[in-house]
């Protein structure tokens, strides 16, 4: 019984470090050039290919890192930015997110999830995560994207870096840096 009861207590340790941020590590912050990258992505459920630096050239880019589809705080983020994503597309910025994972998993979250909304790409291993400071330990060794939030210039600038556990404040953070760039560049 003893013995239960420490493996469940090291299993819950473990599952507690994987939502919760490396104290300690800081994204990219704001200045910062976003470091380009090309991933597959999904929308609508499709797979495509999707570069940043293609992106940014049809205005600010809000990229936002999340740990794992179809967790519960993941959910929710994906669901509060395809509510804002209209809001995000009539301020001239496309809104991204970025799990570690596969694509086909991805692909169901881009449309249950993300409603449809907006692409969501797989970055199996955080590799690009981790070129944006944006990782945290996950279960078994494995690396996970934390939450983190960036908004990003059409210069490729980092306008925003936010990292935070809850997805609430994510998109009030990430809508008002867009639209203070929005009043200073229109």
């Amino acid at each position: 019984m003893k013995n239960r009861l420490k493996i469940a207590m090291i299993i819950g340790f473990g599952l507690s470090l994987a939502v919760a941020p490396m104290p300690g590590v800081a994204a990219l912050q704001q200045g910062a050039k976003a470091p380009d990258f090309t991933l597959q992505a999904a929308q609508r459920g499709k797979a495509f290919s999707l570069s940043l630096k293609q992106t940014l050239r049809n205005g600010p880019v809000v990229l936002y890192f999340f740990p794992a589809a179809f967790t519960p705080g993941c959910t929710v983020e994906a669901h509060l930015f395809a509510e804002a994503n209209g809001q995000f597309n009539q301020l001239g910025a496309r809104v991204i997110g970025v799990t570690a994972g596969n694509i086909d998993r991805v692909a169901e979250f881009s449309r249950s999830a993300c409603r449809d909304k907006f692409a969501v790409a797989a970055d199996p291993g955080a590799k690009v995560a981790a070129q944006y400071d944006a990782t945290m330990p996950g279960p078994n060794e494995t690396t996970l994207s934390s939450r983190t939030s960036f908004v990003i210039a059409p210069d490729g600038t980092i306008l925003l870096s936010y990292t935070d556990r809850k997805p609430q404040a994510h998109i009030e953070k990430t809508l008002a840096a867009v639209r203070a760039w929005n009043a200073r560049n229109h």
